[in-house]
């Protein structure tokens, strides 16, 4: 029983489901039809092959439209499509080095790290030690301070540079003006 309550809940106020005394009707056209009850309104909708499709329900009194209702809901599921697919989740995008890294392939991650935050995404700057590298701390934490400062014109940093078992890691995102 509570089953079939809470599905005919869900289902769209179109046609015969609309239940209200009487209602406000929009003809397909955009002209208004006056309030007048919701039998009169289905009976319109039916000679012109149309819905009668529950618009605003907290109106008073509520409105309706005669219109298509597969075409209207085909519309609004394109819509839907259509900003799902323009909205952009900034990735968190890695760049990995080693402190004993030479000036060329420092150049090459700084690159990597403009190009990802200029798509919009946040970088990770990660420096890995192996064996007794990990005493050489202070020399990770300068080239990361380094990098910082070759891209504060385009990233702000969101985590300071900081120790997590055998890496250095440090977070930048992208300034907010970029976007």
């Amino acid at each position: 029983m509570i089953d079939k309550r809470r599905t005919q809940r869900d289902l769209p106020k179109i046609n015969e489901r609309i239940r209200f005394p009487e209602i406000r009707v929009i003809d397909s056209d955009g002209s208004q039809l006056g309030i007048i009850s919701p039998e009169e309104a289905l009976n319109t909708a039916q000679e012109q092959e149309l819905d009668l499709v529950l618009v605003s329900e907290t109106a008073k009194p509520p409105v309706c439209r005669i219109m298509d209702y597969g075409k209207y809901k085909f519309e609004q599921e394109k819509k839907a499509r259509e900003a799902k697919k323009k909205q952009h989740t900034a990735d968190v995008k890695e760049v990995k080095m080693r402190y004993k890294i030479d000036e060329h392939d420092y150049q090459v991650r700084v690159n990597q790290a403009k190009r990802f935050l200029k798509s919009g995404d946040k970088v990770k700057a990660t420096i890995t030690f192996r064996g007794r590298e990990i005493q050489h701390a202070n020399l990770a934490q300068e080239l990361l301070s380094r990098m910082a400062t070759d891209l504060k014109e385009l990233a702000e940093i969101q985590q300071a540079p900081k120790r997590e078992g055998r890496n250095m890691m440090m977070l930048m995102s992208p300034k907010k003006e970029l976007k």
